[in-house]
């Protein structure tokens, strides 16, 4: 009997680990897709810019290189992601 109730347990604890394998594995998945979508919108907002960019161009504005390049990350130091999490 003492058997039967270490084997369940240790199904019971493979049977935990598997659910947490599965569950890493699919917010990876999730994520992965997350940011594919994000990187499309980025390159569609970039496409975008460059179409306004030239068309300034064309009538005549000279724009500033600060507007056409992307702001610097602000100096403040973020708190690590675990902070906020």
């Amino acid at each position: 009997m003492a058997k039967k109730a270490e084997s369940k347990k240790a199904s019971d604890g493979d049977a935990s680990k598997a659910e947490q394998i599965g569950f890493h594995k699919g917010s990876l998945m999730t994520l992965s897709k997350e940011r594919q979508e994000l990187v499309r919108i980025l390159s569609i907002v970039e496409q975008l810019m460059q179409m306004h960019a030239s068309a300034l161009n064309e009538a005549g504005v000279k724009l500033d290189q600060e507007v056409q390049a992307p702001a610097p990350a602000s100096k403040a130091k973020k708190p690590p992601i675990e902070d906020i999490l």
